[in-house]
């Protein structure tokens, strides 16, 4: 039961705080670490822009781009109008970047959003999009960097679950996940566990929650990796 509501990203369980700012699985902040200190050898600052996301949390993103009022980008970075798309194409914008919540990596502590702060210009925001991590933007040696520790199996477990466009979710060369542990939690989530939360727990109901109860299988088939 712990693993199965730490899937929905309901509970904290057997997470810690690795920084001030990131909070992992035990297991996968003592091997962040180690890649840390890999990349320093080599001349990186590895940190984490995101990794543990609570349910709400992410139910918090997905209503505001729900909404609109967060932004929704297109493959090119360019932002979409609510207004010019219907809800279901909305729906697919949205879940190109952002997870629906009750599916997302981020939930299980295995999952961390990674940069180098030393790369980023000075005034530059960072945006967390491929253009950063291409060959041309901020992080390319980055990329490069963790592109071959990944090929030689020295990431230390680490893996990237988004390194091609397999038509649901978009490119994320930031995005790394802790294999070994991920596989364990990835089982518990389905679309049976996610309208089972919602049947529930309607306060947990995302917007949309009408048009999502309908194409759930689709979206898992698509977008849940």
């Amino acid at each position: 039961m712990t693993d199965q509501l730490l899937a929905l990203g309901l509970s904290e369980h057997g997470l810690v705080a690795h920084d001030e700012r990131t909070m992992l699985d035990s297991q996968v902040s003592q091997h962040f670490t180690l890649l840390q200190q890999d990349a320093r050898a080599s001349g990186f600052k590895l940190v984490a822009a995101s990794s543990y996301r609570s349910y709400e949390s992410q139910l918090n993103i997905f209503n505001a781009k729900w909404r609109g009022d967060r932004p929704v980008l297109d493959d090119a970075d360019r932002p979409l109008s609510r207004e010019a798309c219907s809800d279901e194409q909305w729906l697919h914008h949205i879940l190109r970047f952002s997870a629906l919540p009750g599916t997302s990596r981020h939930h299980w502590g295995t999952d961390l959003d990674v940069f180098d702060p030393t790369l980023l210009p000075q005034g530059q925001n960072l945006a967390l999009i491929p253009s950063e991590y291409s060959e041309t933007g901020y992080f390319a040696e980055l990329t490069g960097w963790l592109d071959q520790a990944i090929a030689t199996g020295q990431s230390h477990g680490f893996q990237r679950p988004y390194d091609a466009d397999r038509g649901g979710v978009s490119i994320e060369p930031w995005h790394l996940s802790y294999q070994p542990r991920a596989e364990q939690l990835r089982q518990y989530q389905s679309p049976e566990a996610l309208l089972g939360l919602w049947s529930h727990s309607p306060h947990l109901r995302p917007e949309g929650y009408e048009l999502l109860s309908q194409c759930l299988s689709e979206i898992f088939a698509r977008y849940v990796l």
